[in-house]
């Protein structure tokens, strides 16, 4: 897993953003600006949909009292996917960051395997806060490692990141 002080990796996402296909450049999305980036396992699954994703969005003027200009929520699911979950959550100051082929959690050495629950390839919960492309704060769950049957949540919070800040 990337650590403080790491360049975070610079991947082309395929997104889908008005009906428009376009491709987000990671490194320059972020650059110059300091903002929380946070990955889960997947969409519409139970933590994720009820606590993870709608703590960061209804928590963003708390984050942006403390120098956080853009939220983004990381998932190894396509666009599609990663819209209609964002639509059906009514979220509304988090960018959805669909890494469909798993390339930028392969990069930050937070993939694992979760076949053993029929999932596949996901990403290791954790957030991280990025200042200028540079990881600044790490916030990694405990425990990474393959198929195993737990899904630890709790120094990936919203409220743990926040009071952290």
């Amino acid at each position: 897993m990337l650590n403080v002080g790491d360049k975070i990796p610079q991947v082309n996402l395929p997104i889908q953003v008005d009906g428009e296909f376009r491709t987000l450049d990671t490194l320059k999305q972020l650059e110059g600006k300091r903002v929380i980036l946070f990955a889960l396992p997947g969409a519409f699954t139970p933590t994720c949909s009820n606590q993870q994703l709608p703590g960061f969005d209804s928590m963003f003027e708390q984050f942006d009292e403390k120098g956080i200009e853009e939220i983004y929520c990381l998932s190894v699911n396509d666009t599609f996917v990663m819209n209609s979950w964002f639509e059906a959550q009514d979220v509304q100051r988090v960018y959805p960051l669909p890494d469909g082929n798993g390339e930028f959690t392969q990069a930050m050495g937070a993939s694992v395997e979760k076949g053993n629950v029929g999932f596949g390839i996901r990403s290791w919960r954790y957030a991280m806060v990025i200042n200028d492309g540079v990881i600044e704060q790490m916030f990694t769950e405990e425990g990474q490692d393959d198929n195993i049957n737990s899904d630890p949540y709790e120094i990936s919070t919203p409220e743990n990141v926040l009071e952290n800040l």
